[in-house]
Order: structure tokens, then C-alpha cells, then sequence
């Protein structure tokens, strides 16, 4: 029995048969007359859900001209205030809860749980921005000179373009975008054609918040189905800051264009290749369901999902027969199921890049000991898969495959382990299960892990919007959400007011 209706979930988010994919204060919903048409297709049923109509390189130049006039207001509006409509959206998050965990389902192919997860997490970041908002901290210095003071400050960049993954639709635009807006810029949203209704139904609340508060402008969409198109934004020096989310590969294209112009600025959150060290004191069935879910959720396309278990020799037996048995619990299906753990991948390409990493696997000596298949049904669904015998150096485990595959690789001592862990171009998430606090500290000092995020007797999923997210190396460097994130969306600028009467050339100038 499914647990939401398709039909009734779009009229209830506005999305319809036909949608623009451009919204600004300027044009509104907009659909150029010789836009392209094409269709979000459900991974679940390889189906078309509804059909987009996609920006055109007039839509962009309209776009950022809007967004641009807006910033020069925008920026004058106290940080507080700028919180209140992050803060409303949040709001109408909130009331539509369901219907939006739906339709990020219904784009991506996750199970509803997973679905509404990825919403709660925007509604989180509203509230923390919100409150962040009336906290954009600068430093008061103690100045050389008598009768000076001197602090810095944070003022807005300008306009942000958000360029965000298919695989979480919702929470990356929020972790951007929220953080963005209240300090002081505005945002155009470039999200992935693949999952084109989950945009679409947020910006339609985040319209009536900025009606309702009268800063319309600040949020737009801007929805090509083109490389060139969207490519637009890198390129515009309109555009003060590029947040990117996706494959080290373009990144490396964000990264070269943004920078060259000086004064820009980007911001990359792109691959990683998770390590997770489980060492011979470590809670195996504690570690085996933390590692599943690891591996399996959002069917392996996390950036920050677990593709590699260093695991000791000594307990390498025992613990892949745990995750085995964990794998066999994990049910594989459509998402309008109420008991369904993973959905599909998200298109058939994905499905390529599996079956083409366990032949990789399998050719160099692994071996497959649970899953490695596609299922045999309509969508985008494959096996969660185990293979063991892997080594650290093989292709398959020096690049991510967005899947739920996961290589075992096993260790003598613990600065193999650490080794291991380290030896590959990735650094965004890493982890260890282990009960001795030795090798846990080792892991977590500077001669351990090297990654943005390193996780202890858990996953290494889940973020919690208080901490910095992000990861090293080819990671990209970037971090978005908590902790002092917010300092990526603003410019320092150094202040020293001289408030007495004097300067330094009282005694070489003289004025009558």
C-alpha cells in the first residue's frame, strides 16, 4: 500500500503538469517561448512525473539583473530582519513537511523516512540561521595608537549562485542559501535538472515568505537543462560567490573559472570516499548496523556514505557475517512503501557506474558476498553490495562510485589502518569504531585522520546542522551549516577610528 498519492502531493506544493523553471522578482514564473521542455522522470518507476521548462541564457541575464537591484537593497536590511524571513521559511517548511519529504522521494528515488529526514534537516537550518542572524560576530582589537579603536566587521559579498547535487535536493540549497541570505546577499538557485520538483515546490514557499515580508527578490530559481547555460554563472563576475555540490570533476572547472577572476569567491563540497577503521576492540554489531546504514542510505549516494571498512584481521571474519546479516534486513523498494530502507539510484548511468565497479572489483581478486546485482523490475534499483579481498590501492577503492557498494579491506596494524584510510585523493568523512581511547586519539590527532569530518563508534553519515560541513583535498575544501560557516557567505573588513584630535603628523605639519 502506498503511503502518499503522486497527484495529490503536486497540487499540493503547486507543481504542475507543466512547470517554468525560472522564477525572479523581475520576470516571475517565466517560460521563454523557445524553452526547451524536459521531464523529471521518478527513479522509482522510470517514469515521467511532470515536465520543466528550462531557463534559457535570456532567462539567466534577466535573472541576475533582478538579483543584482535587489542586493542593493537587501544589503541595508539588518541582519536580524534578513533572519526572519529565513526564519518564515522555515515555517512553511514545516507545515508542508510531509508533502515535501514526498516529493524529494518522488525526485530522488530515497524512501519517505529518508525523504522527510532531508526536510527536517531545513527546517533545523532555518531555525539555526535564523539565530545566527543576530550573531554575525566581528573582533574588537586593541589598537597601537591612543585614542583609536578597531574591530573588524562582516558585510555581504553580493549575489551567491547555489549550484546543488541531485542526492539531497532540499538541505543543500538550505545549508547555502539560508546562510547567504542573512548576511546580506542575495541568491539565485541552480539546481540539478534530475530532481527539478523538489526546487521547484520550495521556491513557491519561499515566494509567499518574501511576499509576506515584502523583500521579494531575494530567492530565485534558475533551471537549465545545459551544461552551457548553466555554465553561465561561473563566468559572470555578477556573481560574487559560486557554491557548488557535486563531482570533484567540475569542480575542478568551478574552481579554475570562478578564480579567475581576483575578488570572487567558491565555495566546493564535491566527492569523498569514506573510510570507516573498525579495529579488534571495537562493538562489531554495533559497528555492523552503524556501517549499513553507511553504506545503504540514500542507496549509497551520500557524499558522505561508506565505500571502505578497514578491518582487522583478527575480527574480519566475524564482522562481515555480521554485516551480512544486516544487509539481508535491509528491504529494497519503491518508496510509497511504508516498510522500504532504500529506494533506486537515480538513473540508468548510475546503474552503469555499479555494475561496472563490481566487475572492477571482481576482476582484480574481490569477492562478491552479498548483492552486486541490478534487480530484475522496473526503476532504477540495485543489490547492496559487500565485497571483500579488496585492497587499498585498487582503482574501485580510490574512486567513489555513487552506490551502495562497500570494499572491505583488511589490516595488520593500526598504522596500516591509518594509512589505508588516508591514501586516496577524497578527505570529506571518516570514521572508527574502537573502544580503546589510544587508538581513538591517534585517529583523531594530527597524524590521524585527514578529513573535514571525522566520526567515532558511528556513521560516517548524517550531518548535524550545528557542526561545519565539509571535507579536504579533493573534497574541495568548502564548509557550509554551523559552527562559523556563515564567515564563507560574507567579507571581513578591518576597522580603526581615531576618536581624539591628534594624528601622527601634528609635529611635521602645521595649519593655521
Amino acid at each position: 500500500m502506498s503511503i502518499f498519492s503522486i497527484p495529490d502531493v503536486l497540487v499540493q506544493l503547486e507543481v504542475a503538469p507543466v512547470n517554468p523553471g525560472t522564477f525572479s522578482k523581475a520576470t516571475g514564473w517565466r517560460a521563454a517561448p523557445d524553452a526547451r521542455r524536459f521531464p523529471a522522470i521518478n527513479p522509482s518507476t522510470e517514469e515521467a512525473t511532470a515536465e520543466i521548462a528550462a531557463s534559457t541564457a535570456e532567462d539567466y541575464e534577466a535573472i541576475v539583473e533582478s538579483a543584482v537591484d535587489t542586493f542593493k537593497s537587501w544589503r541595508m536590511v539588518p541582519p536580524p530582519r534578513r533572519g526572519e524571513l529565513v526564519h518564515r521559511i522555515g515555517q512553511l517548511v514545516a507545515e508542508n513537511h510531509d508533502a515535501l519529504g514526498a516529493i524529494v522521494s518522488i525526485d530522488t528515488g530515497k524512501s519517505i523516512m529518508e525523504g522527510k529526514g532531508e526536510i527536517k534537516e531545513v527546517i533545523d537550518m532555518a531555525v539555526m540561521a535564523a539565530g545566527q542572524s543576530r550573531m554575525l560576530y566581528g573582533f574588537t582589537q586593541q589598537s597601537q595608537r591612543a585614542k583609536h579603536r578597531m574591530y573588524d566587521q562582516w558585510l555581504p559579498l553580493g549575489v551567491a549562485g547555489i549550484i546543488t547535487a541531485y542526492n539531497f535536493p532540499a538541505a543543500v540549497w538550505a545549508q547555502n542559501g539560508f546562510l547567504s541570505v542573512i548576511g546580506g546577499n542575495t541568491v539565485i538557485w541552480k539546481p540539478s535538472p534530475k530532481v527539478p520538483l523538489t526546487a521547484i515546490a520550495l521556491q513557491h514557499l519561499a515566494n509567499r515568505a518574501m511576499k509576506e515580508l515584502k523583500c521579494e527578490g531575494v530567492f530565485s530559481l534558475f533551471l537549465p537543462d545545459n551544461n552551457s547555460v548553466a555554465e553561465l554563472m561561473l563566468d559572470d563576475p555578477r556573481i560574487a560567490l559560486v557554491s557548488f555540490t557535486g563531482s570533484t570533476g567540475v569542480g575542478h572547472k568551478v574552481a579554475a573559472k570562478v578564480s579567475a577572476d581576483l575578488g570572487r569567491r567558491y565555495l566546493l563540497e564535491c566527492s569523498g570516499n569514506n573510510g570507516c577503521i573498525v579495529d579488534e576492540t571495537a562493538d562489531l554489531a554495533m559497528a555492523a548496523k552503524a556501517i549499513t546504514f553507511g553504506v545503504v542510505g540514500t542507496t549509497g549516494q551520500r557524499c558522505t556514505s561508506t565505500r571502505r571498512v578497514i578491518i582487522a584481521r583478527p575480527v574480519a571474519e566475524k564482522f562481515t557475517e555480521l554485516l551480512k546479516q544486516a544487509f539481508a534486513q535491509v528491504k529494497v523498494g519503491d518508496p510509497r512503501e511504508r516498510d522500504t530502507l532504500v529506494g533506486p539510484l537515480i538513473d540508468r548511468a548510475a546503474v552503469m557506474h555499479f555494475e561496472e565497479a563490481v566487475r572492477s572489483a571482481t576482476t582484480l581478486g574481490g569477492k562478491v558476498v552479498f548483492g552486486g546485482h541490478r534487480l530484475n523490475r522496473p526503476g532504477y534499483f540495485v543489490e547492496p553490495t559487500i565485497i571483500t579481498g579488496v585492497k587499498g590501492h585498487w582503482p574501485c577503492a580510490q574512486h567513489e562510485t555513487f552506490a551502495p557498494i562497500v570494499y572491505l579491506i583488511e589490516y595488520e596494524t593500526l598504522d596500516e589502518a591509518i594509512d589505508i584510510h588516508n591514501n586516496v585523493a577524497q578527505g570529506l568523512a571518516g570514521g572508527m569504531h574502537s573502544s580503546n581511547v589510544s587508538n581513538i586519539e591517534r585517529f583523531l590527532s594530527a597524524e590521524g585522520s585527514d578529513c573535514g569530518i571525522t566520526r567515532v563508534n558511528m556513521g560516517t553519515t548524517g550531518a548535524d546542522v550545528g557542526a561545519a560541513f565539509g571535507g579536504e583535498k579533493e573534497t574541495g575544501g568548502g564548509r557550509t551549516a554551523g559552527s562559523d560557516a556563515w564567515k564563507g557567505y560574507m567579507r571581513r573588513q578591518s576597522v580603526c577610528v581615531n576618536w581624539g584630535h591628534e594624528t601622527a603628523w601634528d609635529n611635521v605639519i602645521k595649519l593655521a
